[in-house]
């Protein structure tokens, strides 16, 4: 077992991988660290939900790649979807917040 030390929107994540894996989990959080170079409004916020933009931003992304098509507008969304959608957010985020914390453990 190894760990690597990512850092990603300022601040600092050790992981634990595989031997070997380094590199590609070093590029990974390269990766989500640019991704959340691109938002000017994650000032101030959580940790957590910094991360949690980042995670949805890539789902997005692979979204996008898997299906071919892009994902609708918000203001196209109707109100289900977007409770759903707010409560996914609620939960990465809470998963977010166990990781932080050292509840949950990888």
């Amino acid at each position: 077992m190894s760990n690597v030390t990512l850092e990603i929107a300022g601040r600092k994540y050790t992981i634990a991988c595989a031997e070997g894996e380094e590199p590609h989990i070093e590029m990974l959080g390269t990766s989500i660290d640019a991704k959340l170079a691109e938002l000017d409004n994650l000032h101030g916020q959580s940790p957590e939900r910094v991360l949690l933009y980042a995670s949805l931003l890539l789902a997005d992304e692979l979204h996008e790649a898997k299906t071919g098509a892009p994902t609708p507008d918000p203001s196209e969304l109707d109100v289900a979807t977007a409770e759903k959608l707010e409560a996914m957010a609620d939960h990465l985020e809470s998963l977010a917040m166990q990781l932080e914390t050292g509840a949950i453990t990888s």
